[in-house]
């Protein structure tokens, strides 16, 4: 099953693709996708919607994951993210992708097992977990690919209750 993960932003969009099978994580690909501060914010938000279907298209997950908006002190900042997360889902659902979207909280459990783990503990877990030689800079991509580890978790978990059910 293949996952993307998406840490949205205006200037830095990270993402994150993995394959689950089984009990297995595999990293397929990471990146993160930048705007122009001096581009107009319509424009960013076009560049990035292109951007993501191009992702979108030459990947070609299964599953689609995001991060939740975190409250922020800037209400200027947090009106950008909320613009470029919903560029996000819009590119998600007209690639014919369900959306399933995570709290900061909920990453941080699933990946690390403490919702209040700093980002740090974060970033070592997402290399540890998924066998890379560094950690995934900026901190956007490997906030991508934690939500998307999350993600994975999750289905993981799913499946196991349907099994359990079943039998």
């Amino acid at each position: 099953m293949r996952v993307i993960g998406i840490d949205p932003g205006t200037a830095i969009t990270g993402y994150g693709i993995i394959d689950l099978e089984g009990n297995r994580l595999s990293v397929v690909a990471y990146d993160c996708i930048t705007t122009q501060p001096t581009m107009p914010m319509p424009f960013r938000l076009q560049h990035l919607y292109r951007q993501l279907e191009m992702v979108l298209r030459q990947y070609r997950p299964r599953q689609f994951a995001v991060e939740e908006l975190f409250f922020h002190k800037n209400v200027r900042t947090a009106l950008a993210v909320g613009q470029a997360r919903g560029v996000a889902i819009l590119a998600a659902v007209n690639a014919g992708l369900a959306v399933a979207e995570y709290t900061p909280l909920q990453v941080k459990q699933a990946v690390v097992g403490y919702g209040r783990a700093a980002k740090e503990q974060v970033q070592y877990m997402v290399r540890a977990l998924l066998g890379l030689p560094e950690v995934p800079r900026p901190d956007d991509v490997a906030d991508a690919l934690a939500v998307a580890i999350c993600h994975a978790h999750y289905l993981q978990s799913a499946a196991r209750i349907r099994e359990e059910t079943r039998g």
